[in-house]
């Protein structure tokens, strides 16, 4: 939807655009000077519709962004708890294959739990 500005703006700048050649071709400085002014003057609205339209884009955009998050986040809430119990699958099928290693990680872990909760006192 292109807003009602620019297209006004347009149509001022055209008509002034126009009025400034005949009063140059004529010789009226008056009518050139009014056309050079009326073509500014249409110019000026035609960017301030063009403005209008940009920040109308944008907060459109940032709306449909503002959704898209929405729906990830209950996405991610609604799956938590899949998420949560393929981590597990996966941590016991590693357990499963490699219990040695599982074993020296998690003794290394209870390790330095041990070094932090002895240091801090």
């Amino acid at each position: 939807m292109v807003d009602t500005d620019r297209v006004t703006g347009a149509a001022k700048a055209f008509v002034g655009k126009a009025q400034g050649a005949v009063g140059d071709l004529t010789g009226s400085k008056s009518d050139s000077v009014e056309g050079r002014f009326r073509e500014a003057q249409g110019s000026a609205e035609n960017l301030y519709g063009q403005a209008k339209d940009t920040v109308r884009q944008v907060a459109d955009q940032a709306a449909d962004y503002a959704e898209d998050a929405g729906h990830y986040a209950e996405d991610a809430y609604e799956h938590a708890g899949d998420y949560a119990r393929r981590g597990t699958r996966a941590v016991a099928r590693q357990v499963e294959e490699s219990p040695v290693v599982a074993l020296l990680i998690a003794g290394a872990v209870g390790y330095g739990l041990a070094l932090l909760m002895h240091t801090r006192r």
